[in-house]
């Protein structure tokens, strides 16, 4: 009888129904002769886990006045270092950018050649996409028109989706394939990479959030001594927080850049420099 115990002789064993009432309490007996009510036990009730809305993530989201004022005089040390060895950045990137700036407007998108496309994923000027196996294996099956076409439709969505849907919750929705028409393998480090052709005063060419290599998460801990939320944390998404890091280490490194390669490349080499407050 499951957890019923006998209350005059202290045992659970011999216990058989005799009825249940009405309200699922049920009468019970023990081997002794002895009867009463026996109700089971209500399982706890789990409290399910809090739920967030958009804003209240973002606002929850790590900021710059979070950093503690020893990190950032660390921080100001190493830039000023850097600035005063590396003063300028790469000047061929930017004719790059512009091209594709050119092939990503919408009526770029619409009449460029397939493989101008294929080409800015497997390219590593000003940003360095890292190997596209998959990319590349599902471009080859598909062919250059199907291929192109995913990729075009992608692209679209990214830059020119619903206004009513954040590009935050775009991203998302091409890296976790909600999108029918999102093209293999074109995920985290390429969709950033166009952001960062078509947003260049915004996006740091740093493509991915956390990595072994060093992403933004690890960036910002090893340079300005802030954790920023695990991926698989409850409420966050990737695509949020590939966007609010970004906007965040953005902030943190501030003025003086030639631009956000510039930008980018400076937190790259400073966190790699010891001194940290670990």
């Amino acid at each position: 009888m499951g957890l019923a115990m006998c209350p005059l002789c202290s045992d659970d064993e011999d216990i058989e129904l005799v009825r249940t009432l009405d309200d699922g309490r049920r009468v019970v007996k023990h081997r002794c002769g002895y009867e009463w009510e026996h109700r089971q036990p209500t399982p706890p009730t789990k409290r399910p886990s809090p739920s967030y809305s958009f804003s209240d993530l973002k606002a929850r989201f790590p900021k710059a006045e979070d950093v503690e004022p020893q990190w950032l005089e660390r921080a100001a040390r190493l830039k000023s270092q850097y600035l005063a060895t590396k003063p300028d950045f790469d000047i061929h990137v930017a004719a790059y950018w512009a091209k594709y700036q050119r092939i990503f407007s919408p009526d770029g998108l619409r009449t460029c050649h397939p493989r101008v496309l294929k080409d800015f994923a497997n390219s590593d000027v000003g940003a360095r996409p890292g190997n596209q196996a998959t990319f590349n294996s599902a471009w080859n099956d598909m062919g250059d028109a199907a291929a192109g076409k995913a990729t075009r439709q992608t692209i679209a969505y990214l830059l020119y989706g619903p206004d009513d849907v954040p590009l935050e919750d775009r991203v998302q929705h091409l890296l976790d394939g909600t999108k029918p028409f999102a093209m293999t393998g074109f995920k985290e480090a390429l969709l950033t990479r166009v952001l960062c052709v078509m947003q260049s005063d915004r996006f740091l060419s740093i493509l991915k959030y956390t990595t072994e290599a060093g992403g933004k998460r690890e960036i910002a801990r090893m340079v300005y001594g802030l954790e920023l939320p695990a991926p698989e944390s409850v409420n966050w998404t990737l695509g949020r927080l590939i966007l609010w890091s970004n906007d965040l280490l953005h902030t943190l490194a501030g003025d003086g850049f030639a631009n956000q390669q510039h930008s980018a490349a400076f937190l790259w080499w400073a966190k790699d420099q010891p001194g940290g407050f670990h």
